[in-house]
């Protein structure tokens, strides 16, 4: 055979190769669950394998999701520095769910509440405008920050999450905040013993959201 033929046959092996390969590629790479929060979600004191996000990773594999766990958060996160950091953190994992944990330090600081809510507005938004999902955890203080602030504090999480027609989970830490059994000698953070009942707070939340985008 002349060998031409041979080129040609080559060159059209190779194009086969690369027009079945790409899709697979793309169609292996598993769907990605961004968790954007402070220290609540970031294992604050704990090793981070016995963390609420961590568990959630191990849960969903167990349920047969595909999803992979991203933990993006930072002790010490405020919505503004939530805020900042996710423009970077779409583009690097181009998540499908993201949720959304933050306002807790806004509110252990006084910051004022229209600045958390537009932050929190924005940071939604973005996420939105990215083609992912929204899950809006809710947060709230204890009483001795004042109790109409932390009342107002509280019920901004389901009025936004109303507004903005979002999934929301209450308060992951209900049940758990008031507990001496559960939370850390700083009154604040969560202990290793709460994280499983934390996952317990947001999974049905979650579960049903995933169920109902299949």
């Amino acid at each position: 055979m002349p060998y031409r033929f041979f080129q040609r046959l080559i060159h059209c092996s190779l194009l086969l190769c690369l027009l079945v390969l790409a899709p697979l590629s793309a169609a292996d790479e598993p769907p990605s669950l961004l968790v954007l929060g402070d220290s609540l979600s970031a294992a604050y004191g704990i090793d981070e394998s016995e963390g609420w996000v961590q568990l959630m990773a191990e849960k969903l594999e167990a349920e047969g999701y595909p999803h992979r766990v991203i933990n993006a958060s930072v002790s010490g996160e405020t919505s503004e520095g939530g805020l900042n950091r996710l423009p970077k953190l779409l583009k690097r994992h181009q998540p499908e769910w993201v949720l959304l944990e933050l306002g807790g330090n806004d509110g252990l600081r006084g910051y004022p509440l229209s600045q958390l809510e537009e932050n929190l507005t924005r940071a939604i938004e973005r996420i939105r405008a990215s083609g992912a999902r929204v899950i809006l955890l809710g947060m709230q203080i204890p009483p001795n920050y004042g109790s109409r602030y932390a009342g107002q504090f509280a019920d901004l999480f389901p009025t936004l999450a109303e507004d903005l027609d979002l999934p929301f989970v209450t308060f992951m830490l209900e049940g758990i905040a008031t507990n001496d059994q559960y939370m850390q000698g700083d009154g604040i953070h969560p202990n290793a013993k709460a994280q499983p009942l934390i996952l317990d707070n947001v999974w049905p939340g979650l579960q049903a959201e995933l169920k109902a985008a299949e």
